[in-house]
């Protein structure tokens, strides 16, 4: 059996805690709030049944505007300033942190990096409600909802001027795409005025006709802040609107009526330019990308076209008439060389016989006899060679006739004499007749050292 020490149960609970919640919310009350010398903030986080330790340490806690300073939200990346939110014993909130064990008391806690109020529970029912009324009417159908463009050259931006929202729209949007013009339309983001002031902002940008998209934007606050967002009226101005909006309010875990109804919700005013624009060096590898694959493109059809080129020339030079002549005199001495052998073949045999018969002779008859028939050989001898000299002959001028024949076949020949070959060029076929051709037809003139374009007048 395996004893365990306390700091070994200590250490593993605390890996399968941090382990399983990374990063969780919690929502709950506020109880046994202290706040020591050091700045951190301790508290217990109830529900009425159940409690969680907090602490909220001090690097975590959002700057005072008095001393000129910002800090970046960890959860959202956006700069934020302001004073920490006041915490009071009974305040509900809402907690975004990591789970860890404090291991010299053995504890477990929640380490806050985020601390949102809740707001109050009749501003919740009103939610509701309202988003009931808008959902009956149609104004969160997706059907209805335009498509954000990407990468627009003109953004309408609605919202306080002046606000974190604004700096950290921009601060992205100028490290993003490939450059935009970004017009203001200044407007009050809380208070009871911001409703009439947001829907006259996204009247105006429609009525000017000048973006391709609209960007409501606006920092995260408390459910009282972010009100003016939940309002018939900003609604009413979303559902008109004749630019698609996209709408980014608050932290990721706000959501507004006016995220209901715009064409896109973001979490974060940050995180609209981020949809609207990709990342330059996205954008400079898919350059890249398209560089190789039209290289690519562009050496496949090199080589497809020199194969069929290729292919044509070998076709071309089969059916040329002088390709032709050539294979056919190519043919005739081979069937003249072959006719040589068998005609020496054949007169060696015969002398070869003739020997014999003349000894055969000589031998039978007289020298007298001899004689008269070497005469007749000698006569039939000379019959012979003027029979191969006259076959001869009569073989070489019917060769020279089909030659002639031949070269006359060409079309090319009447070009070496001064003729030309007229083409017509919508159809390609020789010009025979005058009424081939109309007035204005483009015909080519084809001479012995090149080709002539003209054009048909009736003149």
């Amino acid at each position: 059996m395996k004893i365990f020490s306390v700091t070994d149960i200590t250490r593993a609970v605390k890996d399968v805690l941090e382990t399983e919640f990374p990063f969780i919310w919690v929502r709950g009350q506020v109880t046994n709030l202290a706040r020591p010398a050091s700045g951190h903030i301790y508290f217990t986080l109830t529900d009425g049944d159940a409690g969680l330790s907090v602490v909220w340490f001090k690097g975590n806690q959002r700057t005072g505007v008095g001393d000129g300073e910002e800090t970046i939200n960890p959860l959202t990346g956006e700069i934020e300033s302001g004073s920490p939110l006041e915490l009071e014993d009974g305040m509900e909130i809402l907690c975004a942190g990591h789970m860890n064990v404090y291991p010299p008391r053995g504890v477990y806690q929640l380490v806050a990096e985020l601390v949102q109020e809740q707001g109050v529970g009749d501003l919740k029912l009103a939610f509701e409600a309202m988003k009931r009324k808008l959902a009956e009417k149609g104004y969160f159908d997706d059907d209805r909802k335009m498509e954000i463009p990407r990468s627009p050259k003109r953004v309408a931006v609605v919202t306080a001027p002046t606000g974190a929202a604004v700096r950290d729209f921009l601060k992205i949007a100028e490290v993003r795409g490939t450059g935009a013009e970004i017009r203001i339309y200044p407007t009050l983001v809380q208070g009871d005025l911001a409703p009439g002031q947001i829907a006259q902002a996204l009247d105006a940008v429609g009525e000017d006709g000048w973006a391709e998209v609209a960007v409501l934007i606006r920092g995260g606050g408390s459910l009282e802040d972010l009100w003016a967002f939940n309002t018939e009226q900003v609604a009413d101005a979303l559902f008109r609107s004749t630019v698609p909006v996209v709408c980014g309010v608050g932290h990721e875990v706000d959501v507004s009526i006016a995220d209901y109804v715009a064409d896109k919700r973001v979490a974060t005013p940050s995180h609209a330019a981020q949809e609207l624009w990709p990342r330059r060096e996205i954008l400079m590898q898919s350059v890249d990308e398209l560089d190789f694959a039209l290289k690519r493109s562009f050496e496949n059809f090199l080589h497809i076209r020199e194969s069929s080129l290729g292919n044509l020339q070998k076709g071309l030079s089969w059916l040329s008439p002088a390709q032709r002549i050539e294979r056919l005199l190519t043919s005739f001495d081979e069937e003249w060389a072959r006719l040589d052998r068998v005609v020496a073949k054949f007169v060696e045999a015969k002398s070869d016989t003739v020997e014999i018969l003349l000894r055969r002779l000589s031998f039978a008859f007289g020298e007298e006899r001899i004689m008269r028939m070497e005469q007749e050989f000698s006569g039939l001898e000379s019959r012979f060679a003027r029979a191969a000299d006259s076959f001869f002959k009569d073989k070489r001028s019917e060769f020279e006739n089909v030659a002639t024949s031949l070269r006359m076949l060409d079309p090319e020949s009447p070009l070496e004499r001064g003729y030309s070959l007229v083409t017509v060029e919508k159809s390609g076929a020789f010009l025979r007749s005058p009424g081939e051709v109309a007035d204005g037809d483009s015909i080519r003139v084809r001479v012995k050292s090149g080709e002539i374009r003209a054009r048909v007048t009736s003149e």
